[in-house]
């Protein structure tokens, strides 16, 4: 008789955010192989292991379990469309885009000011929202109250992330202040609170697991590269050949966070690493090509990683950014100076850098926990007593 066990796959949202929820009865052989092969969290709020829905592929979950137990997954086909259909979902939603013109100078002024692609495009949708939403007005004549009760209903109906809703504001404070030249407190719009978040970081052995399960040798660079230079996505993708310096043992960042060139630490053991994949890949120009010689996408980056986290068996989701604030944390550690770090990440203010020190594990070794001191207490009298 087959007993294998069943798993159950169903969609659903944890913290704002979409995942696939996996039910299955208890099975020890089947969690054990589950923690090892895919990038699951639990959730004790659910009372389920789960998946973030942007980490999981049905396919290769399909491919890994169809021979140790049933996958139902009926629930997935019915509620949640393929990648190509949510990308028409999304451009039938805000089809009128294409309709609405730019209002005149914006585009131009975006250019001028030297915006990053990517903010270019994010800030003309955003501003040809804010029209249609007044189509029936003219946007000139809007106040602050209106601008807010704009900001607010998008909050509310479209839940729009406290990030967006920074951006979405300040597209919109761009075309005033920029483009209509308009004083500023008549787009002093309110902000969403700032969330106070400690960075993820991963311990030294941790990353070394990452790398010694990461056996392709451009992947290996490409990871040993981010972490021991503590580089952004976007920076790794951006490197040059010509902006590594061996006989200096630097990297040359060009126009990172903020249009601003810095220089980084290239670690001897990098350094082999990266004249071994650059003798078996001979990239051309760009330091991480893909096969057809192009930029590596940031995705592509992503996949690396996650690919990497599951072989070294992490049990959490890793993501690139971590690597770069494990980089910040493990200096710190070693008691190198803030101003070093701050300049080696390229942040504009100490300030920012020393939120790693609430993650040093220096900082708090340094700390008696209340209740191991109770402890002390309670054996110092014992000992007191025996004698």
């Amino acid at each position: 008789m087959n007993t294998r066990p069943q798993i159950v796959l169903k969609p659903t949202e944890h913290r704002q955010q979409e995942a696939i929820r996996i039910e299955f009865a208890y099975n020890n052989d089947l969690l054990s192989r589950l923690k090892k092969e895919m990038p699951v969290r639990w959730s004790a709020t659910m009372n389920c292991w789960y998946i973030a829905r942007q980490d999981f592929d049905l396919h290769d979950f399909f491919e890994r379990f169809r021979n140790y137990a049933y996958i139902d997954y009926s629930a997935l086909k019915k509620n949640i469309p393929e990648s190509s259909e949510l990308e028409a979902l999304k451009v039938q939603k805000y089809s009128y885009r294409s309709k609405i013109e730019l209002p005149k100078g914006y585009l131009e002024k975006l250019e001028q000011k030297r915006y990053s692609a990517s903010t270019i495009k994010s800030y003309i949708a955003y501003i040809k929202d804010f029209i249609y939403y007044f189509e029936n007005q003219n946007i000139e004549d809007l106040n602050k109250t209106d601008i807010n009760a704009y900001i607010l209903q998008l909050i509310k109906k479209q839940k729009i992330s406290p990030s967006q809703q920074n951006q979405r504001i300040n597209a919109i404070k761009f075309y005033y202040e920029k483009v209509l030249d308009m004083p500023k407190h008549y787009y002093d719009i309110e902000r969403p609170r700032k969330s106070f978040e400690l960075p993820k970081v991963l311990s030294e052995q941790e990353v070394l697991q990452l790398l010694d399960a990461s056996t392709n040798l451009k992947h290996k660079s490409i990871l040993a590269t981010i972490y021991s230079a503590g580089l952004r996505r976007s920076e790794i993708i951006n490197l040059r050949k010509e902006d590594v310096d061996f006989d200096k043992n630097i990297i040359f960042i060009r126009g990172a966070k903020g249009k601003k060139d810095r220089i980084t630490i290239l670690s001897e053991t990098n350094a082999r690493l990266l004249k071994e994949y650059q003798e078996q890949y001979r990239p051309k120009y760009w330091m991480f090509e893909s096969p057809e010689k192009k930029r590596y996408s940031t995705s592509s980056v992503a996949k690396v990683l996650n690919t990497a986290t599951i072989k070294a068996g992490l049990e959490k989701r890793v993501t690139p950014h971590m690597l770069r604030h494990s980089f910040a944390t493990h200096l710190l550690e070693q008691g190198v100076d803030m101003r070093y770090i701050q300049n080696l990440l390229g942040h504009e203010s100490t300030k920012t850098t020393e939120i790693y020190t609430h993650v040093s594990k220096n900082s708090l070794h340094k700390i008696k926990s209340p209740l191991d001191r109770i402890f002390e207490y309670k054996i110092k009298d014992n000992n007191k007593l025996q004698q």
